[in-house]
């Protein structure tokens, strides 16, 4: 029956037998609204608190069987009910919400039908955890009384919900359970750290009496990961690796595309050897400023040696937040000097550092955008700080990686005009159920290319008086994005060992090895993310040009990204649908 469901997943993009035409709007609040009551962890990060008269903020993600059952059900029930619309008679803007929750059915399927993650997966119960306790912390929905009770009822529940961990993990392969682990210690972190320093006066007994146990059963849970499950797991151990078939579907599915692996494998094979020529381009003058005396020498030298030297100026682990804020201002001023899109009028910003309980992938840095549900609260960029116990060789390795110039290419990544300004449009798309469909299951090649477009366009805008340095490192960059697309595709359909990764991502995009260590990891954890950067990038592009073919004399930058990140986040051949009126 699970596998049937799947495979009737698959065939959803191919479109619908046209039916009698129904109210789309209501069947998107129903989707939205049930959907995040599946997780409450994640509904409280979207702003979404009561369901049907359940108070989300005082529960837990619920991974039991029947209760996985019961939303693989849900889904499938969605599906049939709209196999009945016709979609002749949607407009493109309805249209477009229709491809989002389809795509999100075929998704939820896949994983409940085929991958089983509660089962294999054991940091998708950390990091649902971790994100039910931190986010009524941070978020101010409302007065922190409140919303620390929920943090106690959900702390009530945790021996619980450890249990069923417990009971449903089977084979999980060593490097899930390795992070499993490093990320649950940052939920005991948080737990007996700072949510037990911010708890109300009054409320500061009850949370003691709830945090006890909770630490008690993360503590043993940690010990279940390293001792009593490799125990259970008998015979061959389950790859992290999806599979070529199984991959080619989640790839169609989080990505909202309709190219396959090979495609944009073969793509980024090209474009590698493309970027690393404009590289010695640019390298060869600096590299003759900077070395007189080196005489002739080849292409991967130059590179190598000119990207060292940049790397040279660094922030210290003391100043490394405090120059992230920095480059943030920097990059508003200019963004309003230049006019190239409207950034958002609120204040609403902030930068702090990453939660201990996501450190494992977001390893760097991130960014969590403020609710759909409720746009006024914070927004956070998140500057994930070098651990003090590091030996002095890894974290030098990490500020050369993440030196002056590709400290501010991460800030307007993340931040301005990436993903920050992205989020605070999709914020007021109207109307409200559209907002939030585009917001809660925004499709990941439109939020990542676009932060990697927004950066390319301040580039090509000037800052930093077209500095060869910023943008030698800016191609690096490039090469990075590249690489992604490379060693996921191609890990995820066994075509590269584990051992090869690092050599690559070091030769041939000139990475520190510490980074290429944690790409490697985040390649494991996350199948299907990291080539969204450049499946988006290269589409930002190409809409971008078919509009100004479109607008002629007519054309503004400014309009154009505008227009177009005021659509949310649709997949990327959608919205060139939008932007042309079809």
């Amino acid at each position: 029956m699970r596998l049937t469901l799947v495979l009737a997943a698959a065939t959803l993009l191919a479109g619908c037998t046209p039916k009698p035409k129904a109210e789309l709007a209501p069947l998107l609040e129903e989707f939205i609204y049930t959907t995040l009551s599946f997780s409450p962890s994640a509904a409280t990060g979207q702003g979404y608190h009561v369901h049907h008269g359940r108070k989300l903020d005082d529960e837990l993600d619920d991974f039991s069987f029947p209760a996985l059952q019961r939303q693989m059900k849900f889904y499938a029930d969605f599906h049939k009910r709209l196999e009945q619309i016709d979609r002749t008679r949607l407009s493109s803007e309805d249209r477009a919400d229709l491809d989002i929750i389809e795509g999100q059915i075929a998704l939820a399927l896949f994983d409940l039908g085929l991958i089983h993650s509660p089962q294999h997966n054991p940091t998708v119960y950390v990091e649902a955890l971790g994100n039910a306790l931190f986010n009524p912390y941070v978020l101010e929905y409302a007065p922190p009384a409140e919303r620390f009770r929920s943090i106690i009822a959900r702390l009530r529940q945790v021996p619980h919900y450890v249990d069923v961990a417990h009971g449903s993990l089977r084979a999980v392969p060593p490097a899930w359970m390795d992070v499993a682990v490093e990320e649950n210690d940052g939920n005991i972190a948080l737990i007996d750290g700072a949510l037990r320093g911010a708890a109300p006066a009054e409320l500061k007994t009850e949370y003691d009496e709830a945090a006890a146990p909770a630490l008690d059963a993360l503590r043993a849970f940690n010990r279940f990961l390293k001792s009593e499950l490799p125990k259970r797991q008998i015979g061959h151990l389950p790859s992290w690796r999806l599979g070529a078939e199984h991959y080619r579907m989640k790839f169609r599915f989080a990505l909202g595309t309709d190219r396959t692996p090979e495609d944009v494998l073969r793509q980024a094979r090209a474009d590698l050897e493309t970027v690393r020529v404009r590289m010695r381009g640019i390298a060869m003058p600096l590299h003759a400023q900077w070395y007189p005396t080196h005489g002739e020498t080849d292409a991967e030298t130059v590179i190598r040696e000119v990207l060292q030297r940049i790397s040279d100026k660094r922030s210290t682990p003391a100043s490394y937040l405090e120059d992230a804020r920095h480059d943030l201002e920097e990059a508003r001023q200019f963004v309003t000097a230049k006019n190239l899109l409207t950034l958002p009028s609120n204040a609403n910003l902030k930068v702090i550092p990453t939660p201990e309980f996501v450190r494992g992938v977001y390893s760097v840095g991130g960014f969590n955008p403020a609710p759909p549900l409720e746009p006024r609260l914070g927004a956070f960029y998140w500057v994930t700080p070098i651990p003090p116990d590091w030996p002095a060789a890894r974290v030098e390795s990490k500020l050369r990686e993440y030196n002056f110039y590709k400290l501010k290419l991460l800030t307007m990544h993340e931040a301005v005009p990436g993903h920050y300004v992205q989020g605070e449009f999709a914020n007021a798309v109207q109307p409200s159920s559209r907002r939030v469909l585009r917001a809660v299951y925004g499709n990941t090649p439109y939020v990542e290319g676009w932060a990697e477009y927004a950066t390319q366009m301040m580039l090509d805008e000037g800052l930093l008086d077209h500095s060869p340095e910023l943008r030698l490192t800016f191609l690096k960059e490039e090469l990075r994005v590249i690489a992604n697309a490379i060693i996921d595709i191609r890990l995820q359909m066994d075509q590269m060992s584990e051992a090869e990764v690092a050599p690559f991502l070091e030769s041939k995009t000139f990475q520190e090895h510490e980074e290429a260590t944690q790409k490697l990891r985040r390649a494991q954890l996350t199948s299907a993310q990291l080539p969204a950067y450049l499946v988006g990038w290269r589409d930002w592009m190409r809409v971008r040009g078919e509009y100004r073919a479109r607008k002629g004399a007519g054309y503004r930058l400014h309009d154009f990204n505008d227009a177009a990140l005021r659509e949310g986040a649709v997949p990327l051949p959608v919205l060139g649908r939008l932007l042309a009126g079809q």
